[in-house]
């Protein structure tokens, strides 16, 4: 095992776990031949030779071989779930907030916790099996997400910021760019995910003032006007724009520490990322807007999803009752004046 040459180019051989590795290295030079050998060497013991060379393959690839050999009885139907959400995306650009989101969106569509668990642990053995036997992975993006700390997805979390907390939030968040981040997700109701792949060619419309979004993998757009808060950061945003043509050209990680930090930093309680497109659809609940109109911001496909954000107080309900008033008050008005107008027509009559 090591390196020879081939004619005139130098090639390397290598047998790691059962495995062969036979490729060029590329070069006639005996010192540079042995420079990529002991490179990729390394890289195979880390594991991210394997990565390297199994970049492409997708999640649907993954489920075609794990199907085939070691599917159990019941994950024919659960896996119809995962594969329209990660199907497409390559094995190392799935990541663990892509996990989170796709738990929460589940849980907004109405499934059971039992349902989703069995879902995610379907989505955690692939893994496993890619990483351990197969050594497409060296990392599972599953096992990074605790389950037990969404387990009050059955009645959906209530928790959502009071304006007050949301300028506390604000005031501590950290780099400066988390700010924004913070009040686009407040004025779109976007998940993290969607806010991180946003473009400004493909979602941004600075004329018409509006937000375009796929509400899901294969799914519907959905359009969402801009606030005026929501347009005037975007405008100073525009002005500098990455050259990648990402509205926040920034990694998830970076985002998610970043936002604990704020969290924590602002003593707020049980405040995860995800609340924030709670708050977005509470907001106009709580004053008066229709559950259909909302529906179509956040990107539901029934009213039965945007129902888990309805987070009605009494206030927000005193218009709807204050109606009865009104229409007794009303009945009693018509009620007097056609009396009036009766006695004025008998009186009429009378000296007639």
């Amino acid at each position: 095992m090591g390196i020879y040459k081939k004619g005139n180019v130098y090639w390397m051989i290598k047998q790691y776990r059962g495995k062969k590795i036979e490729r060029s290295l590329d070069t006639s030079v005996k010192r540079v031949a042995e420079e990529r050998y002991s490179k990729i060497v390394s890289e195979i013991i880390d594991g991210s030779y394997f990565q390297k060379q199994c970049g492409d393959i997708t999640f649907e690839e993954l489920k075609e071989k794990y199907v085939a050999k070691y599917q159990k009885q019941r994950d024919s139907s659960t896996q119809k779930h995962l594969m329209p959400y990660f199907g497409s995306i390559k094995l190392n650009e799935i990541t663990a907030d892509m996990v989170e989101d796709y738990i929460m969106s589940r849980a907004e569509e109405g499934a059971k916790p039992a349902t989703i668990y069995q879902e995610f642990s379907l989505g955690r053995r692939m893994f496993n099996v890619a990483r351990r036997k197969w050594k497409w992975v060296n990392s599972n993006p599953f096992s990074d997400v605790t389950f037990s700390e969404l387990q009050d997805m059955d009645n959906a979390r209530r928790r959502y910021l009071t304006v007050k907390e949301e300028t506390i939030l604000i005031g501590n968040a950290s780099p400066a760019y988390l700010k924004d981040v913070i009040i686009f997700a407040l004025h779109t109701g976007c998940r993290r995910g969607e806010i991180l792949a946003s473009r400004w060619k493909e979602n941004i419309d600075m004329q018409r003032r509006a937000i375009t979004v796929q509400a899901s993998k294969g799914g519907k757009l959905k359009v969402i006007p801009m606030s005026e808060t929501l347009f005037k950061m975007l405008s100073r945003r525009s002005k500098v724009r990455d050259i990648s043509g990402r509205v926040f050209p920034y990694e998830m990680n970076a985002v998610k520490d970043a936002f604990e930090r704020a969290v924590e930093k602002a003593k707020l309680e049980d405040l995860h990322f995800h609340d924030l497109r709670h708050t977005f659809a509470t907001r106009p609940v709580q004053s008066g807007v229709d559950l259909y109109t909302i529906s179509r911001l956040m990107g539901h496909r029934s009213i039965k999803m945007t129902e888990r954000y309805a987070h009605h107080c009494p206030a927000s309900l005193s218009p709807s009752v204050k109606v009865l008033d009104d229409y007794y008050n009303s009945t009693t008005v018509e009620a007097e004046a056609g009396q009036e107008h009766l006695a004025l027509t008998r009186k009429i009559q009378y000296y007639q």
